[in-house]
This record gives structure tokens, sequence and C-alpha cells, in this order.
């Protein structure tokens, strides 16, 4: 519950939207309602209604989409914080407005969660059955390069399915990869994608191109190319041991949530993702927000836990 200087500020603003806005009972419920979870949400974090900034608003509002509350629902809350923040402005409670310059709702982009880095290992795991074709083996090699360098490179299924083998530069590290607008960008590989690449190209692929002039990377039967909803597929059938549905567009979103948890900058993770806008790669901060808060708190000398004085 809100803390006692929270409870005034949240019973004035009921009398203001009373009063002067001559609001409904049933809105100004609604109002308090989402005031109150905010504060909540600030309190979760050592924080009163009067001192939130607006990296603390995004990051509420980013929780409630996470947590599969709908956009008219999140726009509500927002607008119940602005006309908030507006009555604490002309009652001199605040100097400063922390949803101004929020974009509205229907303006973000709801990315899917991260998967665990355990997730994503098992997803990775080499396959241990035994396949009844050497074709049935082939393709289990594919799919599992294929998931190497989606989670490597942070690829878009239009992306991967499109690459082509000479696009491929497996010696220099990196591929070669066409994005939105026809852009092209860099996109490194880690040793581990190029070890599976290197097994991939050598035992698997000529099993699939056969003796067709293909130049795809990853070719399915008959050297054809591969369906957005194959790609699809093959990400899903390769998380039911995680528990997880999983997309393609989750391993990009988890390849990128876990470089800026290990301290990538975002110019990098920008430019491995191919946003034309830093902005769209900023959510990521708020994402990794948790980890980033840990770290600090264990190795900032100002934030450590205080030590009790001893006597003498």
């Amino acid at each position: 519950m809100p803390s006692l200087s929270n409870s005034r500020a949240v019973s004035g603003f009921r009398d203001y939207l009373r009063v002067e806005k001559g609001l409904r009972p049933l809105t100004i419920s609604a109002y308090t309602s989402d005031i109150n979870q905010f504060a909540e949400f600030l309190n979760s974090r050592n924080r009163q209604l009067r001192c939130a900034q607006r990296d603390g608003v995004r990051i509420f509002l980013q929780q409630l989409f996470s947590n599969g509350v709908d956009g008219r629902s999140v726009g509500r809350k927002l607008s119940a914080l602005r006309q908030f923040y507006r009555y604490l402005l002309i009652d001199k409670i605040v100097d400063t407005d922390p949803t101004l310059n929020i974009e509205s709702p229907k303006q973000w982009k709801v990315l899917p969660k991260a998967l665990a880095r355990d997730e994503i290992e098992r997803i990775l795991r080499v396959p241990t059955e035994v396949f009844h074709s050497r074709e049935a083996q082939g393709i289990a090699v594919r799919d599992r390069a294929m998931l190497e360098v989606f989670y490597a490179g942070a690829l878009r299924v239009s992306e991967i399915i499109a690459i082509k083998l000479e696009d491929l530069k497996l010696e220099a590290g990196y591929i070669l990869v066409r994005g939105k607008g026809d852009k092209e960008r860099i996109v490194p590989l880690g040793k581990s994608a190029q070890d599976v690449l290197t097994h991939y190209l050598a035992a698997s692929r000529p099993l699939l191109a056969g003796d067709a002039n293909c130049r795809l990377l990853f070719p399915g039967r008959r050297a054809r190319k591969l369906s957005r909803q194959r790609v699809w597929q093959i990400v899903r059938q390769a998380s039911t041991n995680t528990g997880r549905a999983a997309s393609p567009h989750m391993l990009r979103h988890s390849c990128a949530t876990h470089m800026v948890e290990n301290g990538a900058d975002l110019r990098t993770v920008q430019t491995i993702l191919g946003h034309a806008d830093i902005s769209t790669t900023q959510v990521y901060t708020h994402l990794a927000l948790g980890r980033l808060k840990t770290v600090y708190r264990n190795h900032h000398p100002r934030a450590k836990s205080r030590i009790r004085a001893t006597a003498g």
C-alpha cells in the first residue's frame, strides 16, 4: 500500500478530480486505483510518488505490457499519471513532470520476453536421436546451425531465409545481412556458431542443395527456399524442452538483452540488430535494469550495506 505521504497526495488528487475536473465517481475511482498501483511499483524500488522519474514511468508501463495488459488499459493508466503530476505541479509539490514526452502506448513496440540463458542452452543442444535417413540428419544439423545464427546475430526470419552462401565469411567470423529497406550490415559470429556452421557446410548442406545451383545458405528439401512458417516451426519445436513456445523474434530479443546485460554499449547492439534509430534499441536498457542495479550494488563502495560502527 502507498505510504502516508503518498496517501495524502492521492487523496488531494481525488478531491482535485471531483471539484476542479468534475469527473464521475467511477472515473475518479479508476484513476485513483491506477495511481495507487504506480505508488506500489515505486515503493518496491524505495521511491515516493513525488520523486518519480521518467525512466520509472516507462519501466512501469513496459511491465504492464509484459504482463499482458492491453494497450487501451495502459493508455488509461498513463492518462491518470499525467493528470496526477499536472495536479502536483499546480500545487507546487513537484518541480518536474515525469510523464512529459512519454509517447502514447499505441506507438510502443511490445517486445517478447527474453529467454533465460539456460533456456537458450537447451534450445541449442546437439540432437542425440537416431535419424531414419541421411536427409533427416542433414535437416537436423541445418536447423541447429540456423538456431545458432539466430541467437549469435539477432537476425529476423526474413533475413535468415534470404542469406546466400557467398554472404557467409566464415574465416573472418561474420555474415553480410540484408535487412529492412535492403540495407546491408555486418553481423559477427561467435566461435560456437562458426563451429556449427563449419560442420553443417561440410556434412549437411551438400545433401540439401544436391546438384542444383543453389545459392541459399540454409536451403530446404530439394534446394527450395524455406518459408517463414517453416522457420517458426523449427524454433518452436526446438524450444519444447524449455517449457515455453519460443519464436524466432524471441531468439533475436534474447541476444540483444543478454548483450546489454553483459555490458555491451547500445550503439553496438543497434548496429547488430539493424535498427535505424537508437531509440528503438534503448528499450533493452530498461529490460536489463535489474541486472545493472545488482552489479551496481555489488561493486559500488557507496551502494553496499551500511557497516555498523563498533564501540571503542
